[in-house]
């Protein structure tokens, strides 16, 4: 990661621990984000910038759970579900302590 980190503040400003921005050309830029993804191994990567498009940003991503699609021309972030199965029903009615401390022992 280290040698990673190295690499890229060639090209690019280092503002936080893994965090890199700047300007470079789409050329260098994709040669940058190949580099990346192959020295990430299984960690994650997100690569953000400035196209010709409407949004006017753009981005990538490498081994993300969060994934961008396109839908008519606008990229939008698919988020898998994290739902757990839905409990069972609970019973109705109350059960025999409420009664007790409701009602007393009868």
């Amino acid at each position: 990661m280290k040698a990673l980190c190295g690499f890229l503040t060639r090209w690019l400003l280092e503002i936080l621990p893994g965090v890199f921005v700047g300007g470079p050309s789409a050329r260098v830029r994709a040669a940058l984000w190949e580099d990346v993804r192959r020295c990430a191994g299984m960690g994650c990567a997100l690569l953000a910038y400035n196209p010709d498009n409407e949004q006017g940003f753009a981005f990538e991503t490498h081994d993300h759970k969060w994934r961008p699609i396109n839908h008519e021309g606008v990229t939008l972030i698919h988020r898998p579900s994290d739902r757990v199965a839905a409990p069972s029903p609970s019973r109705q009615g109350w059960s025999k302590a409420a009664k007790l401390r409701r009602f007393g022992s009868r």
